[in-house]
Formats: structure tokens, C-alpha cells, sequence
């Protein structure tokens, strides 16, 4: 083995039991023969140079190739020694520590998500094939953190609980105009017409999810109270009663939060109600994962709160609750790889094997992050004005078990997304 790759591997791995098989076919043992128990092969040499140098992007790469081979375990095993070994010994390894630094001084740049560049991100991503995501997202098409009110939900279940927990902080009335940012499939926007008498207008970059959003909402004979828009929501006027953006906050980069809040501050009524849904950090600024920012998800970026609530106070809105959701995501993450392994031998006809070992780590990377590292979920509620709600929470709470109430005779047949 690389005597490089070789020196970090020990250095890293002191708990777990890592078995490497290497490019000669030597084994070599680390950790202390704990569980997790995982076995792994590396084909070549180059590929050892490769994971030596730089790990963060070479290792998803070689399992990408296929060069990197999981002879016994999981990939949720390997990512779960890694990044447990990582925040038990605070030690990267100076190729890595390197690596972040030189990604943190350069993060701005690979955010510069103008119109025209955010339109393109969104394709390389949510313009899939949709059969592909329909085969391991819910059958609302809910491509963000589900809320497990229990353990022993379904993901159908949770993900339904999501849309009520949201809409119950909106404190929504009939008739009201409702803004949905990074609509999506249109689930969230069609769950607030449908329940509320609301009037929606939803909006995303996706074409794709473009004409889904568009059919549901024919299919579901709501025309007079939900419609779909492919527009940047920059170019949007207002104002809307109430904004609600799940999972898109994600794509919108750090040198353009003023932007958002700025925006936001001009289409939200003087009694309005913002919530923002999206992924966070725990423990402050950092730097998009080099695989996931050129595989998955071209200029996005997780953001701390330290970095969101700033660009709030200076657009002149007010936050008025946070709830952080911790392992939720996890445990959602956990049904969409669950689902998308099922259907394996279908995606990789869709696409291809490579695509789909692509696609595998990256639900299962996303699934250790939420486990292992300090990826959490923020709610964030943000109004005008501080008497826009009432004193206390307890509207939440009643709102949420009001829908809860009437959902219940109707979870088993929740409409379907149009196939």
C-alpha cells in the first residue's frame, strides 16, 4: 500500500475494524476490531495516490469507478469510521486540513449563483430523469427532511407530518396569497390550497418539476387556488400573506443571503409570515463538500445560523422562532437509499452503473452527515412585524392536531404525483 495513504489511514482509524485489500492484493488491518466491520479493496495504485492526496473527493470517485470495491460491510460503514474516528481525534491529516482551507478561501467563488448560473445548477440536478425519483422519494414527491413524529413511520407518514408541521407555524387563513420558493413537485404548495383555501403561487427553475407541479394541479382541480411558475423568484413582486421555501435555501449561496432577505422583505406583506426550511450547520461557517459541489449539487452550500440570521436582521425582518430538527434527515435519508437500492437494477438501466454508485454515495454520505457530523435542519419563522402572531406558541400545536385530525381517514390515499 502507499506508504502515504498507509500513515493517514493509521493515523485517522483507531476505533472500528477497516480491513484494506490493496492494489497487490496485501491486507492490511486498522482500528482496534470494533464494530463497525468493514472490508474494502483498491484496485490500483493510482488510485491509492489519488485517495492519499486528496480523500474528500477521491474516495467517492474510485467507489464511483468502481474502483473502490465493498467486499463486506456497507458504504454507511466506511463514512461511519471516518467521520466518527474524525470527531473523536480532531486530526485530518494536514493533506486535508489543507484541502478545507484552500475550498474555505475560495467558497464565495463557487457560489456566485446568478440568475442565468442558478438556472443551470438546478438542471444539472433536479431535471433528472423523474422516474428516477420516483423511484425512492415518497408518493408526494417530498425531496426534503421528513418529520418523524414517531420512530415507526413511514416515509409517506413523515413526510406528511412535514407539511403539516410547516403549515401549522404559517398560521394560515382561507384566501390568503401564499409564495412557495423552490416549489418543487408542488406537494407543499398543493397540501396549503388544498387545506387551507389558500391561493399558491409556486415557483422553481426546474422544468421538470415545472410540468409536474402544473399536472397535479389539473389532476386535482385546483386551479382556482394553486398555480406553478418557472421563474427566478428575484424577478417576483409582491406581496404575499405568507412565504414558505423548503429545501431551496440550500442552492442559493453565501454571497447572496441579502439578496434572498432583501427580497423577501419586499414581497412579504406588513403582517406576513416567512418559513424557511432548510439544511444547517452546528458548528459554524465551512465549505461545500468537493464531491457533492461537483457531482451533486453545483453551488450550494449548507449555511450556519451565525451566517444566516445576520442577512435577516439587516433586510429589516424579524425571526420570531427556530426549531432545529437533528436527526431527521438522517432517518429520512435512510428510506430514499433503502428505496433507491430496491430499485437499482432500474436506475442503472435509466442511467448507468456509475451514475447510480454516484448517486448511492451521495444518500449515503448525506445519511453520515446528519449521523456523524454537524448537519442539522433549521425551521426558521421570520415576520414584519412583532405582533404578527399571537404570544405563545400554542396555535402551532392546535393547528397541527387540528390537520392531523382531519388527515387521518386520508393517509393511505394521499393523492398521487402525476406519474
Amino acid at each position: 500500500m502507499n506508504r502515504v495513504l498507509s500513515k493517514f489511514i493509521s493515523r485517522l482509524v483507531k476505533s472500528g475494524s477497516l480491513i484494506i485489500r490493496d492494489a497487490d492484493g496485501a491486507e492490511h488491518r486498522f482500528g482496534d476490531g470494533s464494530p463497525p466491520h468493514l472490508h474494502v479493496a483498491i484496485k490500483s495504485r493510482q488510485t491509492e495516490r489519488s485517495i492519499a492526496l486528496y480523500p474528500q473527493l477521491a474516495v467517492p470517485e474510485a467507489y464511483m469507478d468502481g474502483e473502490l470495491e465493498i467486499i463486506e460491510g456497507d458504504l454507511l460503514d466506511l463514512l461511519q469510521i471516518a467521520y466518527e474516528n474524525m470527531t473523536a481525534h480532531g486530526d485530518n491529516g494536514w493533506r486535508m486540513q489543507l484541502a478545507e482551507r484552500m475550498n474555505f478561501a475560495f467558497r464565495r467563488l463557487y457560489q456566485l449563483n446568478t440568475r442565468a448560473r442558478s438556472r443551470s445548477n438546478v438542471r444539472r440536478h433536479y431535471d433528472l430523469s423523474g422516474e428516477l425519483y420516483r423511484l425512492f422519494l415518497d408518493k408526494d414527491l417530498q425531496y426534503s427532511c421528513a418529520y418523524f413524529e414517531r420512530p415507526d413511520m413511514t416515509l409517506e407518514e413523515a413526510q406528511l407530518a412535514k407539511k403539516r408541521h410547516i403549515a401549522a407555524k404559517l398560521s394560515l387563513e382561507p384566501g390568503q396569497k401564499v409564495l412557495d420558493i423552490g416549489s418543487g413537485w408542488g406537494g407543499m404548495g398543493l397540501y396549503i390550497a388544498r387545506q387551507f383555501e389558500a391561493n399558491v403561487l409556486g415557483v422553481t427553475l426546474s422544468e421538470e418539476q415545472h410540468a409536474v407541479s402544473r399536472q397535479r394541479v389539473k389532476a386535482e382541480k385546483l386551479e382556482d387556488r394553486a398555480r406553478f411558475e418557472l421563474v427566478d423568484y428575484r424577478a417576483l413582486t409582491g406581496p404575499f400573506d405568507r412565504i414558505v421555501s423548503v429545501g431551496m435555501f440550500e442552492h442559493v449561496g453565501l454571497n447572496h443571503y441579502r439578496t434572498f432577505f432583501n427580497q423577501v422583505a419586499r414581497l412579504l406583506a406588513d403582517d406576513g409570515v416567512m418559513l424557511l426550511h432548510t439544511i444547517g450547520r452546528m458548528h459554524g461557517p465551512s465549505v461545500t463538500n468537493p464531491f457533492i459541489r461537483k457531482y451533486i449539487f453545483p453551488g450550494g452550500y449548507i449555511p450556519a445560523l451565525s451566517e444566516v440570521l445576520p442577512a435577516i436582521e439587516k433586510a429589516g425582518l424579524i425571526v420570531t422562532d427556530v426549531e432545529i430538527l437533528r436527526l431527521h434527515y438522517a432517518e429520512t435519508l435512510r428510506h430514499w437509499r433503502e428505496r433507491f437500492n430496491a430499485n437499482r437494477e432500474r436506475i442503472e438501466e435509466i442511467y448507468d452503473k456509475r451514475f447510480a454508485r454516484m448517486w448511492d454515495f451521495y444518500l449515503a454520505g448525506s445519511e453520515a452527515s446528519f449521523r456523524w457530523q454537524d448537519m442539522v435542519n433549521f425551521q426558521i419563522q421570520i415576520t414584519r412585524r412583532r405582533d404578527a402572531l399571537p404570544l405563545t406558541r400554542n396555535y402551532m400545536m392546535e393547528t397541527e392536531a387540528a390537520l392531523a385530525e382531519r388527515e387521518q381517514a386520508l393517509v393511505s390515499s394521499f393523492p398521487r404525483a402525476v406519474e
